[in-house]
């Protein structure tokens, strides 16, 4: 009788579903490693981009050209005449930038970098710097100091030396910036100031860069006109583009933005403004992150085993053949394996094709292992075809990524509308075993 009561009690659906559900909480520890898995494989990756990026050169975003003239204020403290230097900054009227944007991809082992080249041209227009709107006495001002500064980010992107012709005359650069307030990274040259009221400045920048090329819109009207063959643009930053077109061929793109656009003037004096916060510009993206994608897809992993687990219990159920414990162990390690094949696979072959080979796989050991433990064609079939809609719905989610949380919502409630359809007539309280058996 003892003996009885203990084999009913192990063969309880009541206990069967304890033991799933600790099952599959235990399978949230893989699955938690696989997660850091990917983000250690990223890391790797982005190790791999910053060294590639470092020696041809970062992120660059455009800043200039800008006119600082120095001027000399004086205070009194304690009884004596204080001379302290300060600046001030003009933009330009009119800032034109043409430039060809040429993509490069490097490879370094199984990591892909996306570097490029551009070649800039430079044109406009200036008025001559006017100290009136701020009471400044003219003979304060350092007029023999005065500079014109072009913010580069990162100096070992630029390829050729840079020759600025300013009202016909050429001036060339130097290295690094004197006047900090608004620029720290870039060239300067001194430059005469001329009694002419507009000053025209043309020149052309060969610059390496990677990831992105982004621009600040100093000047009254600013123009980018920007072409590359590179078919995967992302427009980005204050402004997007008036005009734009991607194609295979790559993209054009076309920018205007008025000083009305900003939220800072044609000058002003010292560090009053900052313009870097209204660049624009586009990112060259590659295509598949397939970290990201496989960081995702992890996420579902619960979901899998728990709907996986679902209907091995139900088919305990309908087709009266137990299932031992071990073998749902077993079956929810070979759906955390699935993960592990997709993040390797895809470093090589990208993600959809590994994924496919991936799910393949995993179905396939899967739904031979559940056939040689029932021994039922049509069950085995019917648990491949579920495994097949399982797959084929997170692929969907993942592809579809704004509409990711919708589409799953919707899953799961026709998930959960199943199970309680088939569940209906199911007495919970009945042992889990074969009535034909116990009769005999």
């Amino acid at each position: 009788m003892t003996e009885n009561k203990k084999s009913s009690f192990w063969n309880s659906i009541t206990v069967k579903l304890v033991i799933i559900g600790l099952l599959t909480l235990i399978l949230l520890i893989p699955g938690s490693m696989l997660k850091n898995l990917i983000e250690e494989r990223q890391n790797r990756r982005d190790e791999v981009i910053t060294e590639i990026n470092s020696k041809w050169g970062d992120s660059q975003t455009l800043t200039g050209p800008i006119i600082s003239v120095p001027y000399k204020k004086y205070h009194k403290e304690d009884d004596k005449m204080i001379t302290t230097l300060h600046h001030a900054h003009f933009l330009p009227e009119k800032l034109n930038i043409d430039g060809k944007l040429t993509p490069e991809t490097r490879y370094r082992g199984i990591y892909k970098v996306v570097v490029y080249n551009t070649l800039l041209h430079f044109k406009g227009s200036f008025k001559k710097p006017d100290f009136e709107s701020w009471n400044i006495n003219e003979k304060n001002i350092i007029w023999k100091d005065a500079v014109l500064c072009l913010e580069i980010p990162d100096m070992r992107g630029i390829n050729k030396s840079i020759k600025i012709e300013l009202n016909d005359k050429k001036y060339n650069v130097n290295p690094g910036i004197p006047v900090k307030d608004l620029i720290h990274t870039g060239v300067h040259t001194p430059i005469e100031i001329s009694e002419d009221t507009s000053w025209n400045y043309d020149f052309t920048l060969n610059l390496n860069g990677s990831e992105s090329l982004n621009f600040t819109p100093v000047g009254k009207i600013t123009k980018v006109n920007l072409k590359s063959d590179w078919t995967n643009p992302s427009f980005d930053g204050s402004f997007l583009p008036d005009d734009r077109n991607v194609d295979e061929n790559g993209f054009t793109a076309e920018w205007k933005v008025l000083h009305l656009n900003r939220n800072y003037p044609q000058k002003w004096l010292d560090r009053e403004y900052d313009p870097d916060e209204s660049e624009f510009g586009t990112k060259l993206l590659i295509p598949v992150d397939h970290y990201q994608k496989s960081y995702r897809s992890v996420k579902y992993a619960i979901m899998f085993i728990a709907l996986t687990f679902i209907t091995f219990f139900f088919s305990e159920i309908l087709n009266k053949k137990k299932i031992h414990p071990i073998q749902y162990l077993l079956t929810g390690l070979s759906l955390c394996i699935f993960y592990t094949l997709l993040i390797s696979l895809s470093e090589h072959i990208g993600f959809n094709y590994s994924y496919l080979i991936s799910s393949v796989a995993i179905i396939g050991l899967i739904a031979s292992y559940y056939h040689s433990v029932v021994k039922k064609r049509k069950a085995t079939l019917i648990i491949t075809i579920l495994l097949i809609v399982l797959y084929v719905f997170l692929f969907t989610i993942i592809q579809l990524q704004e509409y990711s949380l919708l589409m799953g919502s919707i899953g799961l409630f026709i998930v959960m509308a199943a199970i309680m359809y088939l569940s209906r007539n199911i007495d919970w309280y009945a042992p889990m075993v074969n009535k034909e058996k116990e009769a005999t």
